[in-house]
C-alpha cells in the first residue's frame, strides 16, 4: 500500500495520496506497541 500511494502521488501529485504513504511510513518506522508494553498486573501475579 505504501509503495502504491508514493507512485500515485508521483503521477497525479494528489496531496491526500502523500499524506497516506506518509502515515504508512510512519507507522511502519513505530515499534509495535504490544510487544513494549508494560505486563498487566494480572500478569504479574501469575
Amino acid at each position: 500500500m505504501r509503495d502504491f500511494s508514493w507512485k500515485y502521488f508521483t503521477i497525479t501529485g494528489d496531496v491526500e495520496s502523500y499524506l497516506l504513504y506518509k502515515e504508512m511510513d510512519q507507522t511502519a518506522e513505530m515499534p509495535d506497541e504490544e510487544e513494549n508494553a508494560a505486563p498487566d498486573e494480572a500478569e504479574l501475579t501469575n
